[in-house]
């Protein structure tokens, strides 16, 4: 049979963002393992069918005990299932997977680029980035990988620095969104007016510099709109902690929702996403689940965020880093009803060409397919 090893950090991501690309594989006669740490979500995966096991790895921590535990792991886990596909997804298990896979008798590697993070962020020349991308470049260098990304910017910096080749290249726009259920919802007419963030509460995801926006605003708009704030706290050095977002909201005009299940009921409530990111993402997922509801976005000109927006037709783009842009581009949207019911209609025309979950999914079973052919040819 043939069989994918599926590398995640946590297991709540592969719920998130990866459930229907294993679902179609495991279809098409594939055995899936998801091999990923366990943040809760065991029982729930394994009552889906597929294998479960579970990885040691510390996602934020730098620690190096950690990460050779991490890479002599996967290594071993290799030896047992020689005749896997892997398929990477996250950078640790890119970098010391793609490692594993020289040392053993893998027959192909898939990395998910799919957002490169802090490390790669608006200056990504530290000697560590530097040192990361010749680690990649070494783990990438067999002949049976192929990898995907999700915006142009990450894959151009990969090819131009001779990380990989184009020919192992493709290019997928995000992980999908299931188009039933997020389906185009009409603009709420009911008050307040809501502009909803939903991410991880990190620094980088530019939630400081919307709530700096949101009381440049409140002078004209308080009682009149209200900022939603949705994503849980992280374990990542730059995560915002509790008591600072606590000093940023009031509870009636900017208010923190904290970790939220029901992403697509307050989208549907909501009439603006704003994602003021400066983070080095893929295509970020709250962008592509709010194009498909059918909301205009305001976002930055940052990698990943640009590729959702086309300026002025279901979005607006600002400069990262710029609150003061970041409300006028508010207060344009706020004012007008009918700009904002357009721009809804384009966002979920885009979802609709670019982000359905089906097709996400049919694309990578056609990579499996393809790197299990050449391997069977060898």
């Amino acid at each position: 049979m043939k069989e994918l090893l599926l590398v995640i950090n946590e297991d709540s991501f592969f719920l998130s963002h990866r459930t229907r690309i294993a679902v179609n594989a495991a279809r098409h006669g594939w055995r899936v393992t998801l091999v990923t740490k366990d943040t809760g979500f065991r029982n729930e995966i394994e009552n889906m069918g597929f294998q479960y096991i579970e990885l040691p790895i510390n996602p934020t921590g730098m620690n190096l005990k950690d990460e050779l535990k991490t890479f002599r792991f996967l290594l071993n886990l290799y030896r047992k299932h020689p005749s896997a596909i892997i398929h990477l997804v996250g950078l640790k298990n890119m970098l010391w997977g793609g490692i594993a896979s020289l040392m053993t008798a893998s027959r192909g590697v898939v990395y998910a680029v799919s957002g490169l993070g802090t490390l790669f962020g608006e200056c990504h020349n530290g000697k560590l980035s530097l040192l990361i991308q010749k680690m990649l470049k070494f783990a990438m260098k067999r002949d049976n990988v192929m990898a995907i990304f999700q915006n142009h910017d990450d894959e151009d910096m990969f090819v131009s620095n001779g990380l990989i080749a184009p020919s192992k290249t493709c290019y997928i726009k995000g992980s999908g969104v299931d188009m039933g259920e997020y389906a185009f919802t009409p603009m709420p007419s009911s008050s307040p007016l809501i502009i909803i963030f939903t991410a991880r509460m990190l620094r980088e995801k530019g939630v400081t510099d919307l709530v700096e926006a949101a009381e440049l605003l409140r002078g004209d708009y308080e009682g009149k709109i209200e900022f939603w704030l949705c994503g849980g706290l992280s374990n990542n050095p730059s995560g915002v902690k509790e008591d600072e977002i606590e000093s940023m909201i009031d509870g009636s005009y900017i208010k923190w929702l904290g970790h939220r299940d029901d992403i697509k009921e307050l989208l549907q409530q909501s009439s603006i996403m704003c994602f003021p990111s400066y983070y080095r993402e893929g295509v970020p997922k709250s962008l592509i689940e709010a194009s498909a509801i059918g909301r205009p976005i305001i976002t930055t000109d940052s990698v990943g965020c640009r590729d959702t927006v086309l300026d002025g037709k279901n979005g607006i783009i600002v400069p990262p880093h710029s609150p003061q842009k970041l409300a006028q581009a508010l207060k344009l949207l706020i004012d007008s009803p009918k700009l904002r019911e357009s721009m809804g209609v384009v966002s979920r025309s885009i979802a609709e060409r670019d982000y359905d979950v089906n097709d996400v999914a049919s694309r990578h079973l056609e990579i499996y397919e393809k790197l299990w052919a050449k391997a069977n040819l060898a």
